[in-house]
C-alpha cells in the first residue's frame, strides 16, 4: 500500500502546501490522504495518482475554508510559511519550492476553488479535464474560474525571476550593500516601485502595513542590520526557490526575508518573522552564516 502511496507524497505536499501556505498544515493533509488510502480497496483504484491529488486537493479546500475567519482577523500582513533546501531527509519540499511566495501571497485574493483551479493548472500543469473530476466542476467553468483568477492575482510575480546571471548580480549587489551597511549601494539595487510585508502575526514586532518605496525599504533593511542582537547570524539561502536572508538568533530561526528579483532589481521583500511560521525550520540544517563588515 504504500509503496504505492509514497512516489505521490512530493506532489500531495506541493498542493496542499500551495493551497494552505503553512508547512504543518499541508503535512496534515497528506498525512489525512494516507489514511483515507489505507482505508480504500486500492486495487480497485485505476490512477493513483489522479485519486491522491483529488484527495489531497479537497482535504486542503475544506482546511482552508475554516482558517479563513483567522486570516482576517490576522495582525499586519499575512505571509505563507517559507520553504528552504533540506526541509527533510525526504526532500518533500522539493514541489513547493517553485511555489513562490509572491505567487502564494497573491493567490490570498482567491476563493478555496479558485485557489484550487489556478494552482493545479499553473503550477502542476493539469488540464481542466483533471482539475474538473478534482473540484467537482465541468471543464469549461474551470476554464472560466481560470480566467477569473488569473484577472484577480495578477502577474503576481510569477514572471520575475531574471535570468540566473542577473540574480547572481543582484544578489552580490546586495550582499555587499548589506555587508557595508551602505544605503546608496542598497537603494541602486532595489526597483523604483519596491514594496517590503514584515510578518509578525502579532508575536514579535513587525510592519504592520506595506512599506513602499526605495529609500523606505533600503532604510528599513538597514534598521535590520544594524539592530542585530550579540549571538545573531546572517545566512543566504532560497525560500521558494528565490533568494533569502536567514537570520538566526541564538542557534534558532528568527527570520527569513525573501528576494523577489526582477531585471530592473530586487522589486518584492518578504520577511517572515512570526515564530509559529518559521519554527519548522528547526528542523532544517541552518545555512553557514556570512560575517558582515
Amino acid at each position: 500500500m504504500s509503496d504505492v502511496f509514497e512516489p505521490h507524497r512530493r506532489r500531495m505536499f506541493g498542493i496542499a502546501y500551495g493551497m494552505l501556505g503553512q508547512v504543518m498544515d499541508a503535512e496534515d493533509v497528506v498525512q489525512d490522504a494516507y489514511l483515507r488510502w489505507s482505508q480504500v480497496d486500492t486495487a480497485s483504484i485505476e490512477n493513483p495518482a489522479a485519486y491522491l491529488t483529488t484527495v489531497t486537493t479537497r482535504l486542503a479546500i475544506d482546511r482552508l475554508r475554516s482558517a479563513q475567519k483567522r486570516r482576517e482577523e490576522y495582525v499586519g500582513p499575512w505571509l505563507p510559511e517559507p520553504v528552504v533546501p533540506g526541509a527533510d531527509p525526504g526532500d518533500v519540499v522539493a514541489e513547493a519550492e517553485q511555489i513562490s511566495l509572491a505567487f502564494m501571497t497573491a493567490l490570498e485574493r482567491l476563493n478555496p476553488v479558485e485557489r484550487a483551479v489556478l494552482l493545479l493548472r499553473e503550477v502542476f500543469d493539469l488540464d481542466y479535464a483533471e482539475i474538473a473530476a478534482v473540484v467537482g466542476r465541468s471543464p469549461a467553468n474551470c476554464r472560466q474560474v481560470a480566467v477569473r483568477a488569473r484577472v484577480h492575482v495578477g502577474d503576481a510575480g510569477r514572471s520575475y525571476r531574471p535570468s540566473p546571471e542577473r540574480q547572481e548580480e543582484l544578489l552580490t549587489a546586495f550582499v555587499g550593500a548589506m555587508s557595508r551597511g551602505d544605503l546608496d549601494q542598497l537603494t541602486a539595487v532595489l526597483a523604483a516601485d519596491v514594496t517590503l510585508w514584515s510578518d509578525g502575526g502579532g508575536n514579535v514586532r513587525a510592519a504592520l502595513h506595506p512599506i513602499h518605496g526605495v529609500i523606505k525599504v533600503a532604510r528599513f533593511m538597514l534598521g535590520i542590520r544594524k539592530n542585530a542582537a550579540p549571538g545573531d547570524t546572517f545566512s543566504f539561502t532560497t525560500a521558494n526557490g528565490d533568494p533569502a536572508i536567514y537570520l538566526a538568533r541564538d542557534g534558532r530561526p528568527f527570520a527569513v526575508i525573501a528576494l523577489q528579483m526582477a531585471d530592473e532589481g530586487i522589486v518584492g521583500v518578504r520577511s517572515v518573522l512570526n515564530p509559529e511560521k518559521i519554527g519548522h525550520l528547526e528542523r532544517v540544517p541552518a545555512p553557514i552564516p556570512v560575517v558582515l563588515d
